[in-house]
Parts: C-alpha cells; structure tokens; sequence
C-alpha cells in the first residue's frame, strides 16, 4: 500500500477551498448584480479610495472613515434620502419617531426599552418562539426532501416580531407585510423622475402592516417590524448559501467555531450594505471636509471588507470590523445580539444535513439585496 503524504495533500485542499469560496462568492454577488445593479457598479468603481466625493455625495469606503462619519459628524437623521427620512415618509413619524431619526433623550428613551427586550433574557424568551418553526421548516430534510430557505427565513422573522412587539397575527404574513412595505419605501424614494403610483402603495403598505401590528398610528413598532424581517430575510439565506458552496458546515456544526463563523457570515452578507446619511454641520471624513447638507454613502460592505475577505471562523476578522456592518456609535443597530443567536441556531439545525443549493432566484424587488427563494436539499 502506498502510503499517503499529508504535505503533498495541503496545496490540492487549499485550492479547493479557494475555489469553494470563489464559487459562494460569485453566486452571492448575483443578489447586487440582479437587485441594484447600477448603485453597485458605481460603488465598485470608486472604492478604490477611502473617501470619494462626487458633486454633493460623498462615497465612504474605508472602515475608519466609516466610523468617524458615524460617530463624529453631526448628522440630520429626518433628511430626505437618509434612512430616518425614508422611514419617517414610509410609516409616518408618529409620536416619537421612528428610532433611526431620533437623537436625544426621546432617542436613548426607546433604544433602552427596545434594548432591553433584545438583551440575553429577551433573546432567550424570543428563541423559545422560533425553536417549533425552526424543527418544523426544517423537516423535509430528514424525509430526502427540499427547504426553501427564503420561506424559512421570513417564517422566523415573523416569529421574532410577533414575539418581541407581542403581537398575535400569523408569523408569515406580518413578515410579507413587513416586506412589501419596506419595498414599497424603497421604490418610492429612488433617484429620478417619479414613479407613478409609488407613493400610494407605499401609504398602502404601511397601512397593512399597522393594522397587522395593532399599533394605531405609531411608527416606531412598524419601524422595528420591517427592520427585523428584512435584514433577516436579506442575511440568513445568503449565509446559508455561503456555508453550502463554501463547504462551511464542519465549522457550523462546531460549538466552538459557531460563533466566530456567525460573525463572519454576518460580515460578508452585510444586510444593509449601504447606510445613507446626511451631514448635518460642516466636518470632515478620512481627511475629506464635508459640507453641512452633503449626502453620505456609507458603504459597511467595505467598511466590514466583505468584498475581498472570505468568511472563516477559524481565522475570523474580529468583531472590530464584523460588527460594523450593525452601524457604530449610539445608533448602532440594537438587534446585532438576536441576528447572532438567530442565524447560529439556523446553521446549527442544519450542520447534520450538510446541505447544497439546489436553486436560487434572486429577489429584484426586495429592499436589501437578497434572494427571492433559496432551496437546499440534504448533502452527502
């Protein structure tokens, strides 16, 4: 027998792996291709610099631009545009706001009641509500079956919400609410001539979704809905995707490796990959000086370095540059906790399959970029 040598072995796993990871990066980037092709081809084009301006609009690529811009410029959260102005339009500002244009003490006021559903004891008790989806969304795999990852998604993000604003209407379709209003709001506040219509069934989309959650007219819970369906939405199909073309599932299946490999997964899908501000005062970013009124587009993706570092949780980035894609500064995002737990019982439930992707569609009409639907089968 002619005995086996490990080195001579290294470089053959090492390429296959590059390829893996190559294979799961260029199916990923189909949800920027198909979903918002023109806003990332002008941010690929100018990444090149940390800090790029083009007219009024300044381009922030860099992750400690991205940060200063967060954390040291005055910023106007209720300006056209900005995504506490898209949110205060879509859902109506309400009493109080919508959180994301807030400031002061009615912003530290909401953000400490929501933080304190969303700590470790809220967590656990919105965990125990999506356990029985989760086992049941999953059971097709044990039969040889298919599971679309995108249903499965939405279902427990549904859960979450009902959960959490302890509401009682069926997790699937407050999350289908949840998504056409936050798509709706996107298509009625996109660059150049107006769409017909679009305000309206964005008013309309509200509407439902008020309705579904019982709250009136207040904005803040309907805020919290569509924050928390999408960005899930957007982010665990994706990294599911990830984990089955880059043959990640030995790390999922690892307590120990699971969290370093949640985050990493969370860095490079960057759910809300483009945060949009504007300048409140005069300042400066990266060196660049900015004006009050200038419109800022932060980029996490790059900020996170999700477009040129693999995801790996044996050799992760660290929480320092993951954790930028959840904001930075007292707005950042208070449910980066939930996301964490969410998505790492998500892998942990579906480690034993080892499952491949047997289909995709991207989802063109979200407003994160994403999938419209995701199948997976079990693996070998």
């Amino acid at each position: 027998m002619t005995a086996v040598n490990p080195h001579a072995q290294a470089p053959a796993r090492a390429y296959a792996q590059a390829e893996a990871h190559a294979e799961a990066r260029r199916r990923d980037r189909k949800v920027y291709l198909r979903g918002h092709p023109l806003l990332f081809a002008l941010l690929a084009a100018t990444r090149g610099r940390a800090v790029r301006r083009l007219g009024g609009t300044l381009l922030v690529h860099d992750a400690d631009a991205y940060r200063e811009a967060l954390t040291r410029l005055p910023l106007d959260r209720t300006a056209a545009g900005t995504t506490g102005g898209a949110a205060r339009s879509a859902l109506g500002g309400g009493a109080g706001g919508v959180l994301f244009d807030q400031e002061g003490g009615g912003h530290r006021a909401d953000r400490r009641a929501l933080a304190e559903r969303l700590g470790t004891a809220g967590v656990a008790r919105l965990r125990r509500d999506w356990g029985p989806s989760l086992v049941r969304g999953l059971a097709p795999l044990s039969r040889g079956g298919a599971v679309d990852v995108v249903a499965l998604a939405r279902e427990l993000a549904g859960s979450v919400v009902c959960g959490l604003l302890e509401v009682r209407a069926e997790p699937g379709v407050l999350a289908e609410a949840a998504a056409r209003a936050a798509a709706a709001s996107v298509r009625g506040h996109l660059p150049g001539p107006p769409r017909p219509g679009a305000r309206a069934a964005a008013a309309r989309a509200a509407r439902r979704l008020r309705l579904l959650l019982g709250c009136g007219e207040e904005a803040l819970p309907a805020m919290v809905a569509v924050a928390a369906v999408n960005t899930t939405v957007a982010a665990l199909p994706r990294a599911v995707a990830w984990c089955a073309d880059a043959g990640l599932w030995e790390q999922a299946a690892d307590a120990e490796l699971r969290p370093r490999l949640v985050e990493e997964l969370l860095r490079v899908t960057a759910a809300s990959p483009v945060l949009p501000r504007v300048a409140a005062e005069a300042g400066t970013v990266g060196g660049c000086p900015v004006r009050a009124g200038d419109r800022l587009v932060l980029v996490a993706r790059h900020a996170a370095g999700a477009h040129r570092r693999d995801p790996d949780g044996r050799d992760p980035a660290g929480p320092g540059v993951a954790r930028l894609v959840f904001g930075a500064g007292p707005h950042a995002c208070p449910g980066a906790r939930l996301a964490e737990v969410l998505l790492g019982d998500v892998l942990e439930a579906l480690a034993p399959y080892r499952p491949v992707v047997t289909g995709a569609r991207v989802d063109r009409r979200a407003a994160l970029p994403g999938w419209r639907s995701l199948t997976v089968g079990a693996g070998a």
